[in-house]
């Protein structure tokens, strides 16, 4: 079959007509679902579970029935137990997973929408911008100084530039410049293409299997319990083995000491608290996507908790992305524009008194531009305007509507130079009958000094240095107000000019300065608050202006006493960078490769440090960070793809609200693990001390096993679900690598456990003089008794708790 490549676009579309099946091919599969059977077999996987079966068949066939009965119940309720948690877990994963799938926007029946990657069908018209990842293999019928990175398919690294005409059909898989292909990301530019195949019958899908879901690997959490899990398992085999062997040497039956520690090891050996953690962290992800943070792996809701510093943007993050311009700045004069949100409804206004626009002049060439230098678009649905695209140049195109400046007919845009970190501005190329017009947008610190004249009025005069000083003053005042400035210029090209980048953003006529409003959160000033008393350093790097970036952080409350540009970064060694990092510090006007810097010597200081981000550029930031946080609502797909967490909101707010709950979730997960400590210890203390005292059989091995499945493990999962203790935020970050139990905590965990087998042990012998079976039930009865009073030393972790567990 002739390969999709060699065909127009037009004749893409018109195979695909032709084609008998146009379905979704299936999916690619998903290697990290658990079958609920394999969840099942897991609970009988315990080499000590496989010990009590076998037990519970040697009883049978000594004659022991009802034990023999008694014990495979509790396994049977224990495993039953084990699944019905695991399976919450698997449930709340795959519904994290199902949240995590890729959305696109596609052109159907003339009308833009965004849907899931999953759903699209051969014949969609796919929409691609810088940032996305491509949902399907594509046909490209639009591109505008596309590139799109290849290298997870051919092994290139870079972007690699794309076209629209035809190739020969056979072009290797690097050659094919008019394929987009399915698990690629676009690196700059802006295009349209048409699906040709979907999931497995894509190209990755031949190559290899695509993986975007919640990893569920071992966190640093899971392998330290496997290793505490190991040494109380050597204690408790060893101290089994001895009730053994004291037990057969004092007379005792030989069937009745092997059941006895067989019980006592498998009641002692907290076998499943790995995977009880799992299931805690799994849980507790549920709950924070609930609270707008969706983590994409466990070891995020486990590192939450221990996070002393977020490096965190302004624009979205801090404040609310809702751009609105308030002010335009012309050689005669400022102009203010009144109305708020995407509404195009406003007024403009000069020194108090509305005027028209039309009797502005130089307003009219500057909102033009604006429209033009722009890929937004706004719509209004169900009575309410939102912005499709950039809030920035959305709000652009409210004010020339506002203006009554209303979309012209389709423009001949003839190149387009898409907005660039380094550069920091965009501009677009349009031919006119006369002449080509290079319309420019950027940060004023980018346009000023490509600027050689200013349109005065109706005419272009020389833009002399002091002119310029004035501009830049102007530009600094907008910031000082905490307005985001945007500089518009504009430059006139003969039709046969050759466009490059270069010539068509130099030598440029300044039009003038637009400036947005972009309030603050009102809740992320509490949200600072917090984490202030949490002991957690907040550090703002932005890509905004010095005097905007310090005019919101004294609106929110944001400690700052040095602010650092980013051209002064790249002329700082790491020595003083590093001196910097340690002061309450605020970086402007920074690129991405700024925010890699910051993070690996915050990480050399040992600081765990949150990292947010949204752009492609922002990945290797993401991934270096101990929590990458990605914007849900702007940020791209390829920042999405590196970050652990994803704000569903954007609100800085809500990464707070994060932190807290990982340190609920570890608070409680230390409380139910020396839960669990303290009591099995009390067990084995218990029937070892009698032993050595030559007593009668304290505990049955059917009561020591039900003790392990109906006390302990019911009491650890309320412990589990404990809510956040009240100084949880007014307390300093812990480590990382601490471990869950201290040698103090041991020590006094190994008291905690002696007191309770001691006390079983007095009891027991107090009413061994009315009967054996009294005793061994008064001794049953009070471990299960000291097991709900132990419990409650370990509601609150906070050095209060009474030595002997009564108060």
């Amino acid at each position: 079959m002739t390969p999709w490549h060699a065909f127009s676009p037009e004749e893409t579309i018109a195979r695909l007509r032709t084609m008998p099946q146009l379905a979704r091919t299936a999916p690619l599969p998903d290697n990290e679902t658990t079958a609920w059977y394999v969840i099942l077999a897991r609970q009988f996987q315990s080499i000590l579970i496989l010990i009590l079966i076998a037990a519970s068949i040697l009883s049978f066939f000594v004659g022991d029935k009802v034990d023999a009965i008694a014990i495979l119940v509790i396994v049977i309720l224990n495993a039953c137990l084990g699944f019905v948690q695991e399976w919450k877990a698997e449930t709340a994963l795959q519904n994290l997973k199902k949240m995590l799938t890729p959305h696109c926007r596609v052109l159907r029946n003339g009308v833009e929408e965004t849907i899931a990657a999953d759903a699209l069908l051969p014949g969609d018209i796919v929409i691609l911008a810088t940032g996305n990842a491509v949902p399907a293999d594509l046909r490209l019928s639009l591109t505008t100084n596309l590139q799109i990175d290849e290298s997870v398919l051919t092994g290139e690294a870079g972007g690699v530039g794309k076209q629209i005409d035809a190739l020969p059909a056979d072009s290797p898989l690097s050659a094919r410049a008019n394929m987009a292909y399915m698990g690629t990301s676009v690196v700059n530019g802006h295009a349209m293409g048409i699906v040709v195949a979907t999931g497995s019958a894509t190209e990755f899908g031949h190559i290899a299997e695509l993986t975007r879901s919640v990893k569920e690997s071992q966190t640093h959490l899971g392998a330290h319990l496997d290793h505490l899990g190991r040494q109380l398992g050597v204690f408790a085999l060893c101290a089994a083995l001895c009730v053994i062997g004291l037990g057969v040497l004092g007379g005792r039956a030989v069937t009745d000491m092997l059941m006895t520690g067989i019980s006592l090891a498998v009641a002692a050996i907290p076998e499943g608290l790995p995977a009880v953690v799992t299931i805690t962290l799994a849980m507790g992800m549920a709950t924070m996507a609930r609270k707008k943070a969706l983590l994409r792996h466990l070891q995020a809701a486990e590192a939450l908790g221990a996070v002393s510093v977020i490096c965190t943007d302004k624009t979205g993050t801090l404040t609310r992305n809702e751009m609105t311009v308030q002010k335009i700045w012309l050689p005669t004069g400022v102009i203010d524009v009144s109305g708020t949100g995407y509404e195009p409804v406003g007024e403009f206004s000069a020194q108090g008194t509305v005027i028209s626009p039309q009797d502005c002049p130089g307003l009219i060439p500057l909102l033009q531009t604006a429209q033009t230098c722009n890929i937004a678009q706004i719509e209004c649905k169900d009575g309410l305007w939102h912005a499709i695209g950039s809030p920035t140049e959305a709000a652009l195109i409210v004010v020339a509507r506002k203006a009554g400046i209303e979309p012209a007919l389709p423009l001949c845009i003839v190149a387009e130079h898409s907005f660039s970190s380094d550069r920091k501005c965009m501009s677009m190329v349009e031919q006119t009958p006369t002449s080509l017009i290079s319309h420019v947008k950027g940060a004023p610190d980018f346009i000023l000094p490509a600027c050689t004249t200013i349109l005065h009025g109706s005419t272009a005069v020389p833009l002399l240095p002091h002119g310029l000083t004035a501009i830049q003053d102007a530009a600094a005042a907008f910031a000082r107000q905490g307005l985001r400035v945007l500089a518009l210029a504009q430059k006139t090209l003969p039709l046969d000019s050759v466009i490059s980048q270069a010539g068509s953003e130099s030598g440029l006529m300044l039009l003038g300065l637009v400036a947005f409003m972009d309030p603050p959160r009102p809740e992320v000033i509490h949200a600072l608050q917090d984490a202030k008393s949490a002991g957690i350093r907040v550090i703002m790097i932005t890509g905004d202006a010095p005097e905007t970036a310090m005019a919101i952080a004294a609106q929110i409350g944001l400690d700052v006493s040095r602010i650092v540009l980013g051209t002064a970064l790249a002329d700082m060694s790491d020595e003083d960078l590093s001196l910097f990092l340690r002061e309450p510090v605020l970086f402007a006007r920074t690129v991405p490769q700024d925010k890699f810097r910051i993070v690996k010597l915050l990480q050399a200081q040992h600081q765990l440090v949150a990292m947010t981000g949204d752009g492609v550029n922002d990945a290797p930031a993401l991934k270096q960070a101990d929590i990458g946080i990605a914007m849900g609502i702007r940020g791209t797909d390829v920042a999405k793809g590196a970050a652990d967490i994803i704000l569903l909101d954007d609100n800085f707010a809500t990464i707070v609200t994060a932190i807290s709950e990982g340190r609920r979730q570890y608070t409680n997960i230390q409380k139910f693990v020396q839960f669990l400590y303290a009591h099995s210890i009390g067990e084995v203390s218990a029937v070892v001390l009698n032993i050595l005292f030559g007593g009668p059989l304290i505990l049955l091995p059917i009561q020591i096993l039900w003790i392990n499945l109906a006390t302990d493990g019911v009491t650890a999962l309320a412990l589990s679900v404990e809510k956040p203790e009240r100084n949880i935020m007014t307390v300093p970050p812990r480590s990382l690598l601490a471990p869950l139990i201290n040698r103090w905590e041991m020590l006094w965990l190994g008291g905690l456990g002696l007191y309770v087998g001691i006390a079983t042990l007095l009891l027991f012998n107090h009413y061994l003089a009315v009967s054996h079976t009294l005793a061994s039930s008064v001794a049953f009865t009070t471990i299960v008794l000291t097991a709900q009073v132990l419990a409650f030393n370990f509601r609150h972790l906070n050095g209060t708790v009474a030595t002997l567990g009564w108060f």
